[in-house]
């Protein structure tokens, strides 16, 4: 864990580019990275620099908003957990102080507005003024800050988030015969990723939202019982991945989070017909 905090210290790329960098030959542009594999060119403005999106595409903009809070969220439990196991008072003022820090960048660099005057959260930014508007299926994403721990679901700027991501204001979000969901570049356009269906029911309190999105759920495997990587807006059969570990996880974090908060919603879904 010094190792990780050493790591992002490093990352925020006060002093200079650092050590980490990454470049192979790349039929997609996705598969590597810009400038001697350091990546597009970012601001050192306190948020940590990530090469790498969770889908292992590169970044558009190296300040990736959804890793940064995942990180203030996983530095302060670090920080909770060093004090109550090794009494390590230092260390944990250390993370506390990088969580602290983090979060103060992502409020003054990473803040955009949806288009009506409401303020959100962008996706990717370079510190120069230049923001994302876009969210991606995976996790840590936009629409999964609340499932991270980074803000209550209610949170003004987390709606205002999921509203725009969820909307065609996102270029990689899909609406088709088979369902409503977010994919990214990863698969291509069209390609749905059940995991954003299952965000999307793991942030709502909607009765009705969380019923939608398990049907959509139920009515995309293929037959094959199991949660894909990505399938086709219009047709499921069309699918990546007949075996994706994360995605089927996922699903079952789902269904145990629903048991507890709402298990009513989970009835129909024994009955294929209702």
């Amino acid at each position: 864990m010094r190792r990780v905090l050493e790591t992002f210290r490093a990352q925020q790329r006060k002093h200079g580019p650092g050590p980490y960098h990454f470049q192979r030959a790349a039929a997609a542009p996705t598969d590597t990275l810009a400038l001697g594999g350091y990546g597009w060119p970012g601001k050192p403005v306190g948020l940590i620099f990530s090469m790498f999106r969770p889908s292992d595409d590169a970044c558009k903009y190296p300040l990736f908003v959804p890793g940064n809070a995942f990180a203030v969220v996983s530095l302060r439990q670090l920080a909770a957990m060093t004090r109550a196991l090794f009494a390590d008072a230092a260390f944990a003022r250390d993370c506390d102080a990088l969580a602290d820090e983090v979060q103060t960048a992502l409020e003054q660099h990473a803040l955009m507005h949806d288009g009506r005057g409401v303020e959100c959260w962008a996706y990717e930014v370079d510190g120069y003024g230049n923001q994302l508007c876009m969210d991606d299926a995976n996790v840590p994403g936009l629409s999964s800050l609340p499932y991270l721990g980074f803000c209550r679901r209610v949170d003004r700027r987390y709606q205002a988030t999921r509203a725009l991501a969820w909307s065609d204001r996102n270029p990689y979000f899909f609406s088709g015969k088979a369902a409503q969901g977010i994919g990214g570049p990863h698969e291509g356009l069209r390609m749905i990723w059940p995991m954003s269906i299952m965000i999307r029911a793991l942030t709502s309190d909607d009765a009705g939202e969380i019923r939608q999105c398990l049907h959509w759920l139920a009515t995309t495997d293929a037959g094959t019982g199991f949660m894909h990587e990505a399938f086709d807006q219009d047709d499921p059969s069309h699918f990546t991945r007949a075996w994706f570990a994360w995605a089927n996880s996922l699903f079952g974090e789902l269904v145990v989070d629903l048991a507890k908060r709402a298990p009513q919603l989970l009835q129909p879904m024994a009955n294929p017909k209702a």
